[in-house]
């Protein structure tokens, strides 16, 4: 199944996921707010922003039911997808004439009047480029990284780029600095699904040995289509909607943000490196991709690679795990619920051990519950229900104190915090003593039923 940003787009349209709008839109907030008012549910299209001729598409996949109608997929083959980028990593394939260098604008040119860039929120520190994948190759090994940062604009062709602790783009750039070199990337905008998701993948399982645009050809099932940039010695991915070519400065730092993160709340501003944009390619009447950053998208983005990733971890330490859920309440990322299988005495501890395996795999995990096969991971209120009857806090509490998690939650000591795991498991040889009483599995047909008011055979309530 195509993976093209634009069949992703046709596909939410043709099922009725893809809200137009025709009125003016203004891009300072009220774009963003939209797409806020508007979280967790379908696609928008915004026909007229004021201020530019492209249309902007938010919220694409801010939703379950979004990720799989523009993938045409269950959740088990995305899992499948997701998997298939960590353990069958595919090189990407170089074309010629690719369709995001079809129009070229050069310098001189200002980024906030060729693009509708938001300016997301109040309070934040100034316009935000969000949704663009960032690509560059490691200086030293060679290795391209594709990933995420959010890019604030300076003014004509150059931004800020924020890069947090701990991730592969600030290790390759800090190389760069040692060189005394600039660091070439590429940011792709409305890209191939496929890459969007490899620049999601963290964790254990994608070091910085590992290359993100073969992981996009594993998820993709085929080669990711790229091509050489114009202006920078880097690769972009073919069939984006805009790319933007330039390099990060080994020397200059500016003041950076707020800006309104995944977390709910404004993140810290300080110092970032300085990029300078050598060259826009698009697609002719290219589309603009926002994410909102306080949106279900930016964390939607993560759920199905974080879990691709904790399940073949978890599940390579311990083979009694079953599957795993990132949680909403968790941002999906934070929190996870782990299913374990436990038949026989031996089982006993492995959940336990499966806890450490998760938190060990995926940093920012502060939480992990671990239930029976029996419990339906992805219902709330089934998991809160294990937690009811099966854990005992003076006994199935594993507290682990000093632990790193991510820099951003306020309750952390700059990501340092205790992490928990609840163990709301029961042993093997207890299992039938758990069983949950079975009722007969009966059909009622609509046809059989009766709604309307007045409608019962009983006098009193039909008067």
């Amino acid at each position: 199944m195509s993976t093209l940003f634009r069949d992703a787009v046709r596909r939410l349209d043709q099922a009725g996921r893809l809200v137009k709008v025709a009125r003016p839109v203004s891009q300072h907030e009220e774009l963003a707010g939209i797409l806020r008012r508007f979280d967790g549910d379908k696609a928008f299209l915004f026909e007229s922003v004021s201020g530019s001729d492209l249309t902007v598409v938010g919220n694409l996949l801010a939703s379950p039911v979004n990720v799989q109608t523009a993938l045409a997929a269950d959740p088990w083959a995305i899992r499948r997808m997701m998997i298939a980028g960590l353990e069958n990593p595919t090189p990407p394939e170089v074309v010629a004439d690719p369709p995001a260098q079809e129009k070229v604008v050069s310098e001189p040119f200002e980024l906030g009047t060729l693009l509708p860039v938001l300016a997301h929120a109040p309070g934040d520190g100034g316009r935000f480029i969000t949704a663009g994948v960032v690509i560059v190759r490691d200086p030293e090994t060679g290795v391209h990284n594709a990933s995420y940062h959010r890019l604030q604009l300076l003014g004509g062709n150059r931004t800020a780029i924020k890069l947090d602790i701990g991730r592969h783009l600030r290790a390759a750039h800090d190389r760069a600095r040692q060189l005394g070199r600039s660091l070439p990337i590429s940011v792709c905008l409305g890209t191939d699904l496929a890459l969007m998701y490899a620049a999601a993948l963290m964790g254990s399982q994608m070091p910085e040995t590992a290359d993100e645009l073969s992981a996009a050809g594993g998820i993709k099932g085929a080669p990711l289509a790229v091509a050489p940039a114009l202006t920078q010695d880097i690769l972009v991915a073919a069939e984006s909607e805009i790319v933007l070519e330039g390099e990060i400065s080994p020397t200059e730092m500016v003041h950076e943000g707020p800006f309104a993160e995944f977390v709910g709340y404004h993140s810290d501003e300080g110092p970032a490196p300085v990029v300078t944009f050598t060259a826009v390619t698009h697609r002719p009447e290219p589309l603009y991709y926002a994410i909102n950053g306080a949106g279900r998208e930016t964390v939607m983005l993560r759920k199905y690679t974080l879990e691709a990733s904790a399940l073949k971890a978890v599940q390579a330490a311990v083979p009694i795990v079953t599957d795993v859920e990132m949680t909403a309440g968790g941002l999906h990322r934070f929190h996870i619920i782990i299913q374990v299988n436990k038949t026989k005495p031996q089982h006993e501890g492995l959940q336990r051990n499966a806890m450490l395996a998760a938190f060990a795999a995926l940093k920012d995990l502060d939480l992990v519950i671990v239930v029976d096969d029996d419990i339906d991971l992805r219902d709330p209120s089934d998991v809160e229900y294990a937690l009811a009857t099966r854990f005992e806090a003076s006994r199935d509490m594993v507290v682990i104190p000093g632990a790193r998690g991510h820099e951003y939650v306020r309750v952390s000591a700059g990501g340092i915090r205790t992490k928990l795991g609840l163990d709301a498991t029961v042993a093997a040889s207890e299992r039938d003593r758990f069983r949950r009483a079975p009722f007969a599995a009966v059909q009622l047909e609509e046809v059989d039923t009766r709604t309307e008011p007045g409608s019962s055979g009983l006098p009193w309530l039909s008067e």
